[in-house]
């Protein structure tokens, strides 16, 4: 018989282990009497971790009920009938958010499990918290992008086919206003059309550019034009509560950026500022021109000399403290709530100006609104042309011949029309497939294609290819509704773009002078 005593039992850990084991959880533990009233659970002991995630002391919370910390109330009925119906079986999870007493809110994980005796007696309930807001913002952002994706691929597809209709529209305008020289109200009628057409193709750009599917050029603007230009959106994007004002200096320089990108900053920029004000807010936009001096420039970060246009957007609004302004234009920094924002708006402008050669600052305090400064070098060459008034027409009596390849059948019948009228030798095709079986080797040698960039980009280089065998000297012409095709076996010389919907006297503009380049 062996003569080994037996072990002994071991001992039940001591309260004090136990409150050590739960102080030093890095989750915030509630520890909450098992009894639900109206607002939920008594509160009986909380962790440091709790204190810190709900900015409470824990006098503060001890004695208070847990339901006074959910904003989400939806949420007490479930852990309710859970309570009610013997939760010593499995623990109850859910997600929500957590109001803390700073005036801030979290999102939270949480799990409600029930502390028994030695019979299986339910005696207390334990709650633990988990923040998963960063975890939930970058969740957020991903759902948005996808979204903006989404919206990106509808415009696209609709805008190919929306710009067609605009550029028959617009065309037959021009056509009518050089055919028949009308006057008086007719000539007046004709023109509001094509302002109407007009005023729809910069719609159409501008829910490309803010879907981000429009191709992406700097270009010499004129910013004054620019602002003036986006008015109605950005003035319906501030709602009815707020008003837009603008103080523009009449001789403020152009600047080289991506119109599409800058009028994205502008977006974001009026965006933020509504979301800082309230129902009455005022949010400006001034343009100037400013130069900075040698010397004055002190740090590295600091804006180098030269000559600037400064474009501002303020409000006055909440504004910001100090520790906000430093990390404004990280993304994913957001001071609006849950589902409220995604925090690349700020950021996505800070980029947009950098990339442009400029420089953004901020100005603000808390209560005293918030200034946006935008600096682009000056510069001294004159915006590219906008949109204007019915013209005749150029005539720039053309004798080449020409293939033109448009699968909307509107606009090959009018630009077929227009270059036959001009002179030209047209041969229209609706697809690329069919061009080769109907063309002669004398046909082959056209000197330009005009062709809209749609399909495949393989079919299209070696169809640009072998007419090439025939006539090295081929110019092309694209006409895209937004992508940025270019073609590597040609020469820049070579080819060109014109965006749909474009206007006839820029077609022909652009076809005579192409084929007058050596």
């Amino acid at each position: 018989m062996s003569s080994r005593k037996p072990s002994p039992k071991p001992r039940a850990p001591s309260l004090k282990l136990l409150a050590g084991v739960v102080q030093s959880i890095n989750e915030g533990v509630v520890v909450a009497m098992n009894r639900f009233e109206h607002n939920g659970l008594r509160i009986r002991h909380v962790n440091d971790a709790m204190c810190h995630l709900a900015g409470y002391e824990a006098d503060a919370l001890i004695g208070q009920f847990h339901g006074e910390l959910h904003a989400d109330k939806d949420a007490l009925p479930a852990m309710r009938r859970w309570h009610r119906d013997r939760q010593a079986k499995e623990p109850l999870t859910g997600e929500g958010h957590l109001q803390r007493g700073d005036g801030g809110c979290i999102y939270v994980t949480w799990t409600l499990t029930a502390l028994t005796d030695d019979r299986n007696r339910p005696t207390h309930i334990v709650i633990t918290y988990r923040d998963i807001t960063a975890h939930r913002q970058l969740q957020q952002a991903l759902i948005n992008s996808q979204r903006l994706d989404a919206v990106g691929r509808l415009a696209g597809g609709v805008a190919h086919d929306f710009n067609n209709l605009l550029s028959v529209i617009n065309g037959y305008c021009e056509i009518l206003h050089d055919s028949f020289r009308l006057k008086g109200q007719a000539l007046d009628e004709l023109n509001a059309i094509h302002q109407a057409g007009q005023r729809a193709t910069h719609l159409v750009r501008q829910l490309l550019a803010f879907s981000r599917r429009q191709s992406l050029e700097p270009r010499i603007i004129d910013p004054n034009r620019l602002v003036l230009e986006n008015v109605d959106i950005l003035s319906r994007m501030l709602g009815e509560g707020r008003s837009l004002e603008l103080s523009l200096a009449p001789d403020t320089k152009t600047i080289l950026v991506d119109p599409t990108q800058m009028q994205q900053a502008l977006l974001n920029l009026c965006i933020n500022a509504r979301d800082a004000t309230s129902e009455n807010g005022r949010v400006t936009i001034t343009t100037e021109n400013r130069i900075i001096e040698p010397g004055l420039n002190r740090r590295i970060t600091d804006l180098g000399p030269g000559r600037y246009v400064v474009v501002t957007v303020s409000d006055n609004g909440c504004g910001m403290d100090e520790p906000t302004r430093r990390v404004l234009f990280e993304p994913f920094f957001t001071t609006k709530g849950e589902g409220h924002g995604t925090g690349l708006g700020l950021a996505l402008v800070h980029g947009i100006v950098n990339q442009s050669g400029g420089h953004i600052t901020v100005e603000s305090a808390p209560n005293q609104g918030a200034a946006f400064t935008m600096f682009f070098p000056a510069q001294d060459k004159p915006a590219s042309p906008g949109n204007g008034p019915l013209v005749p027409l150029p005539q720039t009596k053309g004798h080449e011949s020409i293939i033109l390849v448009e699968d909307d059948d509107l606009v090959r019948k009018m630009v077929t029309g227009i270059l036959t009228t001009d002179g030209y030798k047209v041969l229209d095709f609706t697809r690329i497939a069919t061009v080769a079986q109907k063309l002669g080797a004398a046909e082959k040698a056209a000197n330009l294609v005009i062709i809209d960039p749609i399909g495949d980009d393989v079919e299209l280089l070696s169809f640009v290819e072998n007419l090439r065998k025939h006539n090295p000297s081929l110019r092309v012409l694209l006409t895209p509704s937004r992508k940025a095709t270019t073609l590597p076996n040609l020469v820049p010389n070579r080819q060109a773009r014109l965006v749909k919907p474009f206007a006839l006297s820029a077609l022909l503009q652009e076809v005579r002078r192409m084929l007058d380049q050596p």
